[in-house]
């Protein structure tokens, strides 16, 4: 048994090494957002700053590995193999659930699942026990730590809410300072800034942190306790006085220095509080492996594990060994990079993306009555304040063809550095916070307070703030009933079940890390790609899978629809929802390529583009609404269709498909448009057949007036499906020749595009699209 536990911890060690790859992959965006997005440095200094960060940040963690050996349940009350069980079951889970959220674009944290794995775990292995000895389910909370664990939970859920009032405050507080236009003052106290943040980053890091450190000595920590504020004194006004000289006799740049040094600090409060959540157990399992071999021919299943309570050093080297493993992620993970620049690029935009999170009716509300606040405030408010303060907060305009920076010098300072601040206190203290919700929720109070949130994000930015709170329980409630049900496998399926779990975890792993879709990297790419070429290759890849996801929703909704199936009509409702969205998102890339400007011939590729983009987005959009309407026609009761009506249905579906083909075939070829027109007219005419054959005899077919709306509703998408993809394969074409013979812009000739089809937001006349001279915009 003693060999299969090696196993064991050499199996814990490896979901370490993964976890902290792919885990910084994913979070190297907390860290060097800010100073990414405000191009304070080269990418190069910047990861070569937070990776100092990182390094020395993962020796000062030693502290918060208590939190996996005593941190959530009490060792002495458990065996050596209940220890290991429950370990074993914590990194398993945590592998399946984050890879599970990751790939459902659920909102997650890992020092909540880690936290709430450990208890479920704990939880799990000890009702078993109970119930096997016969024993009364009330004794579970002798065996967990509950003052530890509610202070713990508490932290997590507070932090949230902490960060993001800090981050209002703090950015508006600053803002009225400094102003957008912020040179003049900048230059009076630019270097008492510096002199501050520095400081405060030396206090909470080092001095606060000070007792995590695994090198630390109670000698030095004495010598810091009695002389704190000397030492905060001396640096403060050292600081502050060479800044100030440097801002002057060398127009020294002082936000570079509080970036940088925000971007050492973070990735320091980074490694120190989420270290844990990769290494702490593996490591928790070492130390029990410890103790229990230092007791010679002991029974693992009798054992007590009181040894993990008492304090035991942290293994310098296994920590460095992690910060090293981390640095080189950061430099040399291509995903990480990705993770980096999607950021960076969400932030930036400002016109057409598409919000991460949807609206909710409590945004709406919150949105409604904050408003309502700041008008009741704006009255009372007397107008010279009022228009003093709306001075201090008018931006910037960058000049016309330049791409405006995702955040300036003073919310990039303020982002790092508060973040910073409030995940090293609570470190300090040996609290888990959950980083990433943390940087989020400071990153979204600084914009609140410099205004960001206008009247056309402010529902989404509230909606998002909601989601991160409820995926917070989410992740909560999910890592407790898994990491539970995981534990209660392994004891009863001992070392087979332990083996099967290892090679689910390992599938999960290999299957989401690197056998993943491409699609959102492809997508990041082609943005970078805003010549003519990279737009044709663009617009022809997405044109034949567009349409085939069109016919193919439209014919699921068909079958489930004559099936009298509603939850199928459900799922094929939110399909379309969905395929609407990411056209919509497709057609928003133009905003973004127009602020990059090219020459008149690339220019002109991404107005085709867009027009493109328009016609396949209404014909989500018109897709979207029928499925909504079938769906309902179900849910109320309605007599779906039968005999020849629902034969032509299935017919129409076939000639659509057939269709398919020979939009593919045309979507991205040379050939005369002609004889696909000739093929849609007849599709055209079919239709007009169905129709008629409706209209000749209504009381035959035994159909009520609902009846016919919605089977003329289906035949009303096929012909805006056929009308609208005959225009983009006709602009697809214009563009191909522009692009092979380099001609000029040439908007296809009158009478090529398909009449409106009557839905809302059809396409506007060439003459109201067309740009002049040939420009996108």
């Amino acid at each position: 048994m003693d060999t299969f536990f090696l196993v064991i911890l050499g199996f814990l060690a490896l979901l370490a090494a993964i976890d902290l790859f792919v885990g910084v992959s994913n979070d190297a965006s907390n860290f060097l957002n800010s100073a990414v997005g405000c191009r304070i440095a080269p990418y190069k200094v910047l990861v070569a700053v937070a990776g100092l960060g990182i390094l020395l940040g993962a020796t000062f963690s030693g502290g918060m590995m208590e939190i996996a050996k005593k941190g959530v349940f009490n060792p002495g009350m458990f065996s050596f193999s209940d220890v290991m069980a429950i370990y074993f079951s914590v990194m398993v889970t945590d592998v399946v659930l984050l890879n599970f959220f990751n790939s459902m674009g659920l909102p997650t944290s890992t020092t909540v699942s880690i936290v709430f794995e450990l208890l479920g775990a704990a939880v799990g292995v000890e009702v078993n026990r109970i119930l096997e000895r016969g024993g009364s389910l009330v004794e579970v909370g002798a065996y967990i730590n509950n003052e530890k664990a509610l202070t713990m939970i508490s932290a997590i859920l507070v932090s949230v809410v902490v960060a993001f009032i800090a981050g209002a405050i703090v950015q508006y507080i600053l803002r009225v300072i400094f102003s957008f236009h912020y040179e003049k003052m900048y230059r009076r106290i630019g270097g008492i800034y510096g002199g501050f943040a520095v400081t405060m980053i030396f206090y909470f890091l080092v001095m606060k942190g000070a007792s995590g450190a695994s090198f630390m000595t109670p000698e030095m920590m004495q010598f810091l306790d009695t002389n704190t504020w000397p030492i905060l004194g001396v640096l403060f006004i050292g600081s502050t006085v060479l800044m100030q000289l440097g801002l002057i006799l060398f127009n020294l740049n002082i936000f570079k220095i509080v970036i940088l040094a925000g971007t050492f600090a973070l990735a320091f409060a980074f490694a120190g509080n989420d270290l844990v959540n990769f290494v702490g157990v593996p490591i928790a399992a070492l130390d029990s492996y410890h103790i229990f071999t230092a007791a010679q021919g002991a029974d693992p299943n009798t054992f007590a594990m009181g040894g993990l309570a008492d304090p035991i050093p942290a293994p310098t080297l296994l920590l460095i060994l992690s910060g090293i493993i981390m640095v080189l992620t950061i430099r040399f993970s291509k995903s990480a990079q990705r993770v980096i620049e999607t950021s960076v690029n969400l932030s930036s935009s400002t016109t057409g993306e598409k919000e991460q999170f949807g609206a909710s009716m409590p945004g709406r509300i919150i949105v409604r009555s904050a408003m309502s606040v700041e008008n009741v405030i704006s009255k009372l408010t007397p107008s010279p304040v009022k228009k003093w303060i709306d001075t201090r907060f008018e931006p910037i305009i960058p000049p016309t063809g330049t791409e405006p920076l995702p955040f300036d010098y003073v919310r990039a300072s303020i982002n790092l550095i508060l973040t910073a601040i409030l995940i090293s206190s609570a470190t300090s203290l040996q609290l888990p916070l959950s980083t990433t919700y943390v940087t989020f929720m400071v990153g979204m109070g600084s914009s609140f307070a410099d205004r960001a949130w206008d009247r056309e994000t402010a529902v989404y930015r509230v909606s998002g703030v909601l989601i991160v709170i409820v995926g917070w329980f989410l992740t909560a409630l999910t890592a407790f009933v898994a990491a539970g049900a995981v534990a209660t496998v392994v004891l009863w399926g001992s070392k087979g079940a332990c083996i099967i779990l290892m090679l689910i975890a390992v599938a999960v792993i290999v299957k989401e890390n690197f056998f993943a879709s491409d699609e959102k990297q492809a997508a990041t790419e082609t943005l970078q790609s805003l010549d003519r070429f990279g737009v044709r290759k663009l617009l022809n890849k997405a044109v034949a899978k567009n349409f085939e996801t069109s016919v193919t929703i439209f014919r699921d909704m068909i079958r489930c629809f004559l099936d009298d199936n509603e939850r199928g009509l459900r799922e094929v409702s939110n399909r379309a929802g969905e395929f609407f969205d990411n056209v919509s998102e497709g057609r928003a890339r133009y905003y973004q390529m127009a602020q990059r400007q090219g020459s008149h011939s690339d220019n002109d590729a991404k107005f085709f583009y867009y027009r493109s983009y328009s016609n396949m987005r209404e014909v989500c959009r018109t897709l979207k609404r029928t499925a909504i309407q079938a769906q309902e026609h179900v849910a109320n009761r309605h007599r779906v269709f039968k005999g020849e009506i629902a034969g032509s249905l299935e017919q129409l579906v076939q000639v659509l498909e057939v269709f398919e083909q020979d939009i593919r075939d045309f979507s991205g070829g040379w050939s005369d448009t002609t004889e696909l027109r000739e093929r849609s007219k007849k599709v055209s005419d079919l239709m007009d057949q169905y129709q008629e054959l409706l209209l000749s005899d209504i009381h035959h077919y035994d159909l009520s007036l609902r009846g016919c709306e919605l089977y003329m509703i289906f035949l009303q998408f096929a012909r805006d499906l056929l009308n609208r993809y005959d225009m983009v394969v006709i602009l697809q074409n214009h563009l191909n020749d522009m692009c092979e013979n380099e001609k000029p812009f040439s908007i296809p000739a009158e009478g090529t595009e398909p009449p409106a089809s009557g839905t809302e937001g059809s396409e506007p006349s060439e003459q109201a699209v067309k740009p002049a001279g040939g420009a996108a915009a």
